[in-house]
């Protein structure tokens, strides 16, 4: 359980409009008790250019006494200092966009950066890093340069810590590191055909079923031992899938266990 400040939409709301200068009290914020095992190897939004939000975005603003100016455009924001996290107490709460919380999309609060802007945030304890879309304000800590959704706090590898000293460059569509990333990902799938992750294949039976038991125990979507017409060998599937971002989400939560798995079309 840790303290935050990023997230008080409404408490913060009041101030901006009102002037006032009084400090809201302090919430008690806690990770969900029961949250996805896949978390940590959620794939990374891709930036692209977006028009600004229609809230959160007025400059400049003040907060506790203090105010502050929003950035003309992210391209070229580089820092580095601690980064906290929010997460249940602020679950379905509306953001400083107007969007609704969830703690588990790979989202920000930032003080300055237009929203909303998508930056890189690297974990310098263990250079884990994610890129995560700015759509919130905060945190209003001095000490704090940026506060992670739970999820992304997951993906860093601070969950358990509550901050973290990390490394926060804005990217955009035309970065060469997310282009790479956009050259890794299978296009969508043609019309008619159906997206399948096959797993393994193998010589016998027995060998493809326990796998199969295996995999039944990390993933929900259906898992199926195969053998296509002429063929002896036997396939581990998983589908089939209805979209390739969920292919792609699977795919790495059984590369963080297992071999990663192919994605097919049939």
């Amino acid at each position: 359980m840790r303290v935050t400040s990023a997230g008080l939409w409404l408490a913060l709301s009041l101030i901006v409009l009102s002037g006032c200068t009084s400090t809201p009290p302090e919430v008690q914020d806690s990770a969900p008790q029961s949250p996805p095992s896949d978390l940590a190897n959620l794939p990374d939004p891709l930036p692209k250019d977006e028009p600004r939000s229609r809230y959160g975005n007025q400059s400049p603003y003040e907060v506790l006494g203090k105010r502050y100016h929003v950035m003309p455009r992210a391209k070229g924001y580089r820092a580095n200092g601690t980064a906290s996290w929010y997460g249940q107490k602020f679950q379905g709460r509306s953001t400083s966009s107007g969007e609704r919380y969830d703690m588990y999309k790979l989202t920000a609060a930032h003080r300055n950066l237009p929203i909303p802007s998508y930056v890189r945030v690297t974990n310098l304890e263990n250079r884990k890093s994610a890129i995560v879309r700015v759509n919130d304000r905060g945190p209003f800590h001095h000490e704090r340069i940026i506060d992670l959704s739970y999820a992304a706090a997951v993906k860093l590898g601070f969950a358990n810590k509550g901050t973290a000293r990390v490394l926060v460059e804005a990217v955009g569509p035309d970065d060469l590191a997310v282009k790479s990333l956009a050259a890794t990902l299978p296009p969508p799938a043609p019309t008619g055909e159906h997206i399948y992750l096959q797993a393994g294949v193998f010589s016998d039976r027995s060998g493809a079923e326990r796998y199969r038991d295996q995999l039944s125990q990390l993933v929900a979507t259906g898992v199926e031992v195969h053998q296509r017409g002429g063929d002896r060998r036997y396939r581990v599937r998983i589908g089939p899938i209805a979209q390739m971002q969920e292919a792609n989400r699977l795919q790495n939560l059984i590369a963080s266990r297992y071999e990663r798995p192919l994605i097919i079309m049939e």
